[in-house]
């Protein structure tokens, strides 16, 4: 018998509440340029610091010592799904959150606008974060010239700012692919290959991409800063249990970017729409309280501001979601998690390695009698450190959710 097996026949139906608040990229390093504070130790918290109090602290390996998890791996791991075990391409999650329906066969891409200069070279991997009407109408010229490349359709469908996506709809085709993206600034960008070279359909797939951007480009090479774009995260989307059949909960999704959305629904998460800020979100789980067990709360900002490098953004970004956090409270879930689903210090600009915090509040969670929330403090929490993977059965231990395990 395999883990999982194991605690499916422990489960128990008990009714509860239980809410996973992500900070994206929540987790930092502390340096000397900033003062040897993280932005979330230098942030205002008086909730999150009230919560502390009375709440278990640790850190959490977002995949396995020294690996840096990309959003998609972050997350179903928070879900509690072996990311090594289930690898899905960013480009199928992007697709699922804009409300694509995927067929069996489609390849999706998540794609952004870039910038390039008259040698190809990328000089501004997202396009100057350009407003989501441009990135529309980009999209919508773009659709309207290419609809078809072989028997193949071409479904490009614009996500929010410099973002969108592209699917490739027709027989014989999957992923995964390399990406069509140098991930830094100063390359050109990398032509599209199978990651299996022996797969006869990924190969007719990274053909199709290589024609879309052999059509694309000169489409949009006078619209700087757009004149480019780049794809990654290419691949068919994979069977996976779902949440409800995993975990015996009916779990809904807050959030405002598509990718998050498009991770929930992966896994079957009831997608909450028409929210934009944080107290927004917040109100919605107050509305659906009654109508679900599990709410799944995701907010972007903090992992922005870290790959801006932007410092004192971040603290902000925390200490606006601070200001929200007593709307949230007003129906204090069973099981309270916030947490991050990977740490994105400013120091990097980008994901990292780094454990990210986790704060964990039940009637049963006890308390580690620390007065705030922050890394420092959540490594003498007394959950300790443990993969990323683990903390939804932790969630469901402190809502009584499993029976006794042997005599």
């Amino acid at each position: 018998m395999n883990l999982d097996s194991l605690y499916s026949e422990l489960t128990l139906k008990t009714n509860k509440k239980l809410v996973l608040l992500v900070l994206d990229g929540l987790g930092d390093i502390a340096t000397p340029e900033q003062g040897f504070l993280t932005p979330l130790e230098s942030a205002k918290t008086p909730n999150l610091d009230r919560l502390s109090k009375i709440s278990a602290q640790g850190r959490m390996t977002p995949v396995a010592p020294g690996i840096t998890p990309g959003s998609g791996p972050g997350h179903l791991a928070l879900f509690g799904y072996d990311p090594i075990e289930f690898q899905v391409g960013r480009g199928v999650i992007e697709a699922l959150g804009l409300g694509v329906e995927l067929k069996a066969g489609d390849v999706a891409a998540r794609a952004n606008f870039c910038t390039l200069d008259g040698k190809g070279i990328v000089t501004d991997r997202r396009a100057g974060r350009i407003e989501t009407a441009v990135c529309e109408e980009l999209c919508a010229l773009l659709a309207s010239k290419i609809k078809k490349i072989g028997d193949a359709q071409v479904i490009i469908q614009p996500g929010k700012g410099h973002r969108f996506v592209v699917i490739f709809r027709g027989k014989g085709l999957e992923g995964p692919l390399t990406d069509a993206d140098p991930h830094r600034e100063g390359k050109a960008i990398p032509e599209v290959t199978p990651v299996n070279p022996k797969s006869a359909k990924a190969k007719k797939a990274a053909e199709l991409i290589t024609k879309f951007y052999e059509q694309a480009l000169p489409i949009i090479k006078d619209r700087k800063p757009a004149n480019g774009f780049l794809m990654r995260g290419i691949a068919h989307q994979p069977k996976i249990a779902s949440f409800e059949e995993r975990y015996g909960l009916r779990a809904a999704c807050i959030a405002v970017y598509p990718m998050y959305k498009g991770l929930a629904q992966l896994v079957g998460m009831k997608k909450i729409e028409g929210a934009q800020t944080i107290s927004e979100q917040f109100e919605a789980y107050l509305n659906e309280y009654d109508n679900h067990d599990f709410f799944f709360i995701h907010y972007k900002y903090t992992d922005m501001h870290g790959e801006d490098g932007n410092f004192d953004a971040k603290r902000k970004a925390i200490e606006d979601l601070d200001n929200a956090l007593p709307l949230l409270l007003e129906k204090r879930p069973d099981v309270l998690a916030i947490t991050g689903d990977h740490s994105t210090p400013c120091k990097v600009k980008g994901h990292s390695w780094h454990p990210q915090p986790v704060l964990l509040h039940s009637e049963f969670s006890g308390s580690d009698k620390l007065d705030r929330f922050t890394e420092t403090g959540s490594n003498l929490g007394s959950l300790g450190s443990f993969e990323a993977k683990h903390l939804l059965r932790l969630m469901q231990a402190n809502a009584l959710m499993f029976d006794k395990f042997g005599a």
